[in-house]
């Protein structure tokens, strides 16, 4: 409960944030600062809207359409497999379609620079999206004209043990295959996105043809109308076209061997950005609070001579100990502690409520000759550590902490 209602704060917090880079952006000499609030708007705020609204509108179930990581539907689910991974990488690797490299801040800053520079990047990664409350396993690609503005594209999800389509068919692997045509902004969070082509259906067969020329012995077989053929948009606002007819691909007949060993996807135990984020500015909130501490103590905060005598060395003692509890909080973050992240969240808030309150009671506007950073630093915390993935982090945390302990019991 305490997590969903930081969640919702985050959002509201965010607008608040959103409103007051606007009012800087109006400012004469503060156009450049337009730019920041794009930012704020397109990767802050309007995600977390649509993540907070999603949750309330959208079904938690098989739909037939992946989501994305701000909760509105994605692509279609256009192609399904059967066989083991093994199986998927052999077929994929012999039709001529190359592994994605995972999302991380080296391959992001290597597809910018290649988007920027009109430079081939055959592996470049693929945003994520999600089925069964998770993001693909992996993804493959094939570049066009060297350009990785366009590419044929498709992600696989591995389906949970049991589970079968509606209508009782069982498969192992489900599948979304689009072609992205170009680069634009998205039309529901304004993010710098790849648009992909109107018609699904053209990309699904493409990948069949590949398989079905490169693999010869899988069988391919086709559930008709599997969902209502439907005109519609995804997740960034593309428009999308398909018959709803859904390929099955049997790939058991195929030798599990590739001249490259593949990459496995990389889950578990990797410290996500938003956690890793998130540590590191209570960390230096930590640091800020030691240094404060310090000039106090010597002298050298111009403040420090209009206190009366005996409070500067107090009012060093409280925050030179908060700003140790901030390091060993910023500890605990990083190593997945549930009960460190929460109270970083719930220390910034109350920072960020005192501004608040402070500014409806006639105090001094928050700007950015004032308090805007410190409010956005705060704003972010909590926004990086409500995230999922930081969520997800937190709980493998505890049940690996759980599992220990009863192996060291035993």
């Amino acid at each position: 409960m305490l997590d969903r209602a930081l969640f919702v704060f985050s959002g509201v917090a965010a607008l608040w944030l959103a409103t007051l880079l606007f009012e800087e952006s109006l400012q004469r000499d503060m156009a450049w600062f337009s730019i920041v609030f794009w930012a704020a708007l397109a990767y802050l705020v309007l995600p977390r809207v649509h993540r907070i609204l999603t949750k309330v509108y959208l079904p938690d179930y098989f739909i037939g359409r992946a989501r994305t990581s701000d909760g509105l539907l994605g692509d279609p689910v256009n192609l399904a497999l059967l066989g083991s991974g093994d199986q998927v990488y052999a077929a994929m690797h012999r039709a001529g379609w190359t592994q994605a490299d995972d999302v991380d801040l080296k391959s992001s800053r290597r597809i910018i620079l290649s988007t920027l520079t009109r430079r081939s990047y055959a592996e470049a990664p693929v945003s994520p999206l999600f089925i069964f409350g998770r993001q693909q396993d992996f993804a493959y690609q094939q570049e066009v004209d060297g350009s990785p503005g366009k590419r044929h594209h498709v992600r696989f999800w591995r389906c949970p043990p049991g589970w079968v389509l509606p209508g009782g068919v069982r498969v192992d692997w489900l599948a979304a295959g689009t072609y992205d045509r170009s680069v634009g902004l998205s039309l529901f969070t304004l993010q710098i996105t790849h648009k992909i082509e109107e018609n699904t259906d053209d990309e699904r067969d493409y990948i069949l043809a590949t398989l079905k020329k490169a693999v010869p012995e899988a069988e391919v077989s086709v559930i008709r109308d599997f969902s209502t053929g439907y005109h519609a948009r995804n997740g960034g606002g593309d428009t999308i076209s398909t018959d709803g007819d859904l390929p099955v691909v049997d790939l058991a007949p195929v030798i599990a061997v590739t001249a490259d060993p593949p990459r496995l996807p990389r889950v578990g135990r990797r410290r996500p950005t938003p956690t890793l984020f998130g540590g590191v500015l209570v960390f230096f909130r930590g640091i800020a609070a030691l240094v404060l501490a310090a000039s106090l103590l010597i002298g050298g905060n111009p403040a420090a001579a209009a206190e009366p005598a005996g409070l500067s060395p107090a009012a060093a003692t409280v925050l030179a100990v908060f700003g140790v509890g901030e390091i060993l909080l910023a500890w605990g973050v990083l190593r997945g502690g549930n009960l460190a992240r929460v109270l970083a969240m719930l220390l910034s808030a109350a920072a960020i409520v005192t501004q608040a309150v402070n500014v409806l009671n006639g105090g001094p506007s928050v700007n950015f000759r004032t308090n805007l950073l410190g409010l956005s630093l705060d704003i972010l915390l909590i926004i990086a550590l409500t995230s999922e993935h930081s969520r997800t982090y937190a709980k493998n945390y505890r049940q690996r902490k759980v599992r220990r302990s009863r192996v060291a019991a035993v």
